[in-house]
C-alpha cells in the first residue's frame, strides 16, 4: 500500500455504530413446539427505521450467562473495562417477522432447541415486561413483481422471511416455496398467493448433514420457462451447494438471486460471523457479495 493510499483509507469516514434500541415483551405466543413468537413495544420504538425489505433483521445483545444480573440497556464500552471478554453480551441475529406502525410493536419469531445458544433459551423464558437491546434492521430483498416466476426455500431459520415475502407477492404471483422443519408439528401457517405452491419437506428430526432434504428438494423443483427471482437461505454448506446450481446449472443471474448462509452446521454464531471473513464461511468468493 503507498503512503498515499494508506491516508486515504485513514481519512475515510467510519461506518456509523448501529442505532440500540431497547424494547419490552409485551406478547408471546406458542406457535409450535419449537417456535415463538414475541411481540416488542415500548418508546424505543420510535427508534426503529423501517424499511421495505421483506428480509429485515437485527442483531440481538444477550449476556452469554443469563445469571450474572446484567439487564439492559448494555454500554458495551463501559462493560468491557469492567468484565472480561467471555462475560460479555454476545450478538445474535434474527430477522423481524412483521412491523405494526398503528401499535407501535413488532414481532419476531424464535427457534426453541433446548439448552443451546443465547437467543433460543432467552426466548423460551421470556415473559411480558422483559427488555431486550438490539441494534438495525438490515436487509435487502424485495419481490420483483416483473418476475416471470419466484422460488423461495429455507429452512427453520428463514421462515420468518420466507413468510414476509410471500404476503409481499402479487396476488398473481407464480412460484415454489419450499420450507425444510424436523416434523409436521413445525409447519406454520402461511399467507400466499394461489399460483405459489408451498411446499413443507420433513427432514424427521434435528438438523444434520445426512437428514437434510431441502437441496435435493430445490434440484428437484419443475423449472419453469421466463425470468426467476430467487431468496434461498439457510445452512452454510447447503447455500454453497445451492449457488453452484442455480448461477451454473441453471444460469439465474445473481441480481434476481438473494442467497446466503444464516448459519453453520456444528458452528456458534461467534464462530460462524467470524468465518464470514475467511474462504470457508463465503458463499461467493468475490468480496462483497457475501451477506
Amino acid at each position: 500500500m503507498t503512503q498515499q493510499s494508506a491516508r486515504e483509507v485513514s481519512t475515510r469516514p467510519r461506518r456509523p455504530r448501529p442505532r440500540q434500541m431497547v424494547m419490552e415483551v409485551v406478547d408471546v405466543e406458542e406457535l409450535s413446539p419449537t417456535f415463538k413468537r414475541i411481540t416488542f413495544g415500548g418508546e424505543d420504538f420510535e427508534l426503529f427505521q423501517d424499511s421495505d425489505a421483506v428480509d429485515k433483521y437485527v442483531k440481538l445483545l444477550l449476556p452469554q450467562n443469563p445469571e450474572s444480573g446484567l439487564k439492559p440497556p448494555f454500554d458495551l464500552d463501559e462493560l468491557r473495562k469492567t468484565l472480561p471478554k467471555d462475560e460479555l453480551p454476545l450478538r445474535r441475529t434474527y430477522t423481524v417477522h412483521s412491523v405494526d406502525h398503528d401499535a407501535k410493536t413488532l414481532k419476531m419469531d424464535f427457534v426453541i432447541h433446548g439448552a443451546d445458544g443465547l437467543a433460543g433459551p432467552w426466548a423460551e423464558q421470556a415473559e411480558v415486561g422483559d427488555l431486550l437491546q438490539f441494534s438495525g434492521p438490515g436487509g435487502k430483498y424485495q419481490p420483483d413483481p416483473t418476475a416471470d416466476w419466484h422460488l423461495l426455500a429455507g429452512d427453520e431459520a428463514a421462515i420468518p422471511a420466507i413468510g414476509a415475502a410471500l404476503a409481499a407477492l402479487p396476488d398473481d404471483a407464480v412460484g415454489h416455496a419450499l420450507i425444510e422443519v424436523a416434523t409436521a408439528d413445525d409447519e406454520w401457517n402461511l399467507t400466499a398467493p394461489a399460483g405459489v405452491e408451498v411446499t413443507w419437506l420433513h427432514r424427521g428430526g434435528p438438523f444434520t448433514p445426512e437428514s437434510t432434504v431441502i437441496e435435493q428438494a430445490v434440484k428437484d423443483v419443475a423449472w419453469r420457462d421466463g425470468r426467476v427471482q430467487a431468496f434461498v437461505h439457510g445452512e452454510r454448506e447447503i447455500m454453497k451447494s445451492l449457488r453452484v446450481y442455480l448461477h451454473d446449472e441453471r444460469g439465474v443471474d445473481r441480481a434476481d438471486t438473494s442467497l446466503s448462509a444464516y448459519w453453520a452446521y456444528g458452528r456458534a454464531e461467534d464462530d460462524f460471523q467470524a468465518e464470514k471473513k475467511l474462504p470457508i464461511g463465503q458463499i461467493y468468493s468475490e468480496p462483497g457479495l457475501q451477506y
